[in-house]
């Protein structure tokens, strides 16, 4: 199968918000995992379906965001959301998700090259995206760096008060 990729629309939005959670469920659990019994993750992340699908439909909603949609066949099995920022020149892959489904086939680098050439194609001088450093965002990491990205280590820090 060949994936197309091709501008959201407001019709595919169910289906993104449903491939997310279905992608961002082993994310969660390795969040988990790695904050442990610290109390952390349930303070962090109560109803972390309830966020998470909220904060999809917002990105596929907001002003100046761009979405598109990777189809095979006439199914959604993945979907990147990217914006801009003029003044520093730096395009944000915002948020990114392949259903488990379709993970490894290489949609998720065709989503991210889309929003590299949109990037490119806008005059930006850097692109930047964010992940975790769980294993559960292992995935993510190696497409990211396959496209190019160099990680830049950060550590952040929690405690429950």
């Amino acid at each position: 199968m060949h994936a197309i990729v091709r501008p959201f629309r407001k019709r595919d939005q169910d289906a993104v918000v449903e491939l997310s959670l279905r992608a961002w469920a082993p994310v969660f659990a390795s969040i988990e995992g790695v904050l442990g019994d610290s109390g952390v993750y349930a303070r962090m992340h109560p109803d972390w379906r309830s966020d998470q699908e909220r904060a999809v439909r917002e990105a596929c909603d907001t002003a100046g965001m761009h979405v598109w949609v990777a189809e095979l066949d006439t199914v959604v099995a993945g979907f990147v959301a990217a914006r801009l920022d003029q003044q520093e020149k730096l395009g944000e892959v915002y948020m990114i998700a392949v259903d488990p489904d379709h993970q490894g086939g290489g949609i998720g680098g065709l989503l991210t090259s889309q929003a590299l050439r949109w990037f490119t194609d806008n005059g930006m001088a850097l692109a930047m995206v964010e992940t975790g450093g769980d294993p559960g965002h292992a995935p993510a990491r190696r497409t990211y760096e396959r496209a190019g990205f160099v990680q830049m280590p950060i550590s952040r820090y929690f405690k429950k008060l």
